[in-house]
């Protein structure tokens, strides 16, 4: 499964000012360390970035890329910076991935990036009318995005299939038609649709002490499923993917599988 390192967010206090003070030094320490956690690509989230976006994403994205060998998933709605980050992207250590697309013709420009730079895609299954009610309605939306995407070029493998995470604490009956979701969504191309969600939204407005809790067994859930990928922290579902991977036979049993 893609671990996509979720720490490097603007939302994050000490990394908005370390990006505002143009500080390396703490936005390498929190690439590097969720590198050494096993994640596989680490997200740079600027948000809409409306001033300086440009500027911002570039700098964002190289001195990641300084710190650690991995591809960067560049979060932001502002097409600009989100072009100037694919083009300042160092493919060597794979694709970047852009986050994110959906219905709204606003985000299809994310589309045309991802066509003109081959780069992978997140497509959120929300549509014009809010957010989705059930898994067949995230389906729904998920073919018309699949076949917004092929009018733009993107192939059905640079897709993953956002089933949009809901916070439990106001929307539980949400979690199980997420799973449901990410079942659904493979029976809809083959090769399978690749499937992505952003892990803690669940455990939103949760106390403290649960959150790791409840986003480990909810992976747990997702994982068997077949998603495919999830933004998370890595030093948060480590072991818990590893497990995972073993009792369900894609890893080889070893008493030492934790430290492999």
């Amino acid at each position: 499964m893609l671990i996509i390192g979720e720490r490097l967010s603007i939302i994050s206090k000490k990394v908005r000012e370390a990006i505002q003070n143009k500080d390396k030094a703490p936005i390498q320490q929190i690439a590097a360390e969720q590198w050494r956690a096993g994640a596989h690509m680490i997200e740079a989230n600027i948000g809409p970035a409306e001033e300086d976006g440009e500027a911002l994403m570039e700098w964002f994205v190289t001195t990641i890329q300084e710190a650690v060998p991995l591809p960067v998933s560049l979060d932001t709605t502002n097409p600009k910076a989100m072009e100037a980050g694919l083009r300042v992207h160092n493919n060597q250590w794979g694709k970047p991935l852009v986050n994110s697309t959906s219905l709204d013709p606003e985000r299809f420009i994310m589309l045309e990036l991802a066509a003109k730079y081959d780069a992978p895609v997140i497509a959120l299954t929300v549509g014009k009318g809010g957010l989705p009610r059930d898994a067949e309605e995230r389906v729904e939306i998920a073919l018309k995005l699949m076949e917004k995407a092929a009018e733009y070029g993107v192939p059905m493998e640079n897709i993953y299939l956002d089933p949009l995470v809901m916070q439990i604490s106001g929307s539980q009956n949400q979690a199980k038609e997420v799973l449901r979701a990410i079942k659904l969504f493979q029976e809809l191309n083959d090769p399978p649709m690749k499937t992505v969600v952003g892990l803690s939204n669940l455990s939103n407005g949760c106390p403290r002490h649960l959150r790791p809790l409840l986003n480990r067994y909810y992976l747990a859930l997702l994982m068997y499923e077949g998603l495919s990928a999830a933004i998370v922290n890595p030093e948060e579902v480590r072991e818990a993917i590893k497990t995972i991977d073993v009792i369900t036979g894609k890893t080889l049993y070893a008493h030492s599988y934790l430290e492999i």
